[in-house]
């Protein structure tokens, strides 16, 4: 597997997201696209992902899976790519000083407020996956935001400094290359599931959620994660019920 990242920085792009996936034809395994100014980032759910021009890391990492790239992934599993780039985003804010948690399925929390967001789009061959795109999105020095974010935070705002933008991306990388390696690893999901939950947000404490659809609260406790990336929470009633994307709410 080749091991050297090629960056290419963007002045201004509407999304690298977007912009990989334009160049998806052509981009070799562990490409990545970052930019200064993002003027259509895209997160979660459909939603914009604001950062102020030149402040925050914006970046895309093309991952190739097949000839010339990782190991065949098949898309049933493909939720280890959340927990590499989670893992990897709490490494590089650890080695910043800071503690971070791991809001499921891979928003990145320091104590109650976010500080990261990851979208993840792939392409398929098949039943396996022929190649990933995986955005973040990282607050590295911005300290005001719209009022329409609720919780918003940033390395600035937790350290009280500020963190230059090319070499934070160069540093960041190589955490995302020790999960990618561990993913390729015989034993490599069983490591990553584990270092995934304990980092997880509100793991094992009992928390208020709210049902995706009808936004009812409920009291409930993560015990885990489902082999197909699900939130696995027991009910008060002790029953276990597991959750996917937008069917469940933390209530922060």
């Amino acid at each position: 597997m080749k091991e050297e990242f090629t960056i290419k920085w963007l002045q201004s792009i509407d999304s690298t997201n977007n912009e990989a996936l334009r160049q998806a034809q052509t981009l070799d395994n562990l490409s990545v696209l970052a930019a200064y100014c993002q003027t259509a980032g895209r997160g979660q759910r459909g939603n914009r992902w604001n950062s102020r021009p030149g402040e925050n890391l914006t970046f895309s990492l093309f991952l190739r899976f097949g000839e010339a790239g990782l190991s065949p992934l098949p898309a049933s599993e493909q939720f280890r790519l959340s927990e590499v780039t989670a893992l990897a985003l709490t490494d590089f804010l650890a080695g910043c000083g800071v503690e971070a948690r791991i809001k499921w399925p891979n928003d990145i929390y320091v104590r109650d407020k976010k500080i990261a967001g990851v979208l993840i789009e792939s392409t398929l061959a098949g039943r396996f996956l022929a190649g990933s795109i995986i955005g973040v999105g990282l607050n590295l020095n911005q300290t005001e935001f719209p009022p329409e974010l609720i919780n918003p935070t940033s390395l600035a705002r937790v350290t009280g400094r500020r963190w230059p933008l090319e070499p934070s991306l160069e540093e960041l990388l190589p955490c995302f290359l020790k999960y990618i390696r561990w993913m390729e690893e015989e034993k490599g999901p069983e490591r990553l599931r584990a270092a995934y939950l304990d980092r997880l947000y509100r793991f094992g404490i009992r928390s208020t959620f709210a049902e995706g659809d009808s936004g009812t609260h409920f009291q409930g406790t993560i015990v885990g994660i489902t082999d197909g990336g699900k939130l696995l929470v027991e009910m008060p009633d002790g029953q276990r019920k597991s959750f996917a994307f937008k069917e469940i709410a933390y209530i922060i």
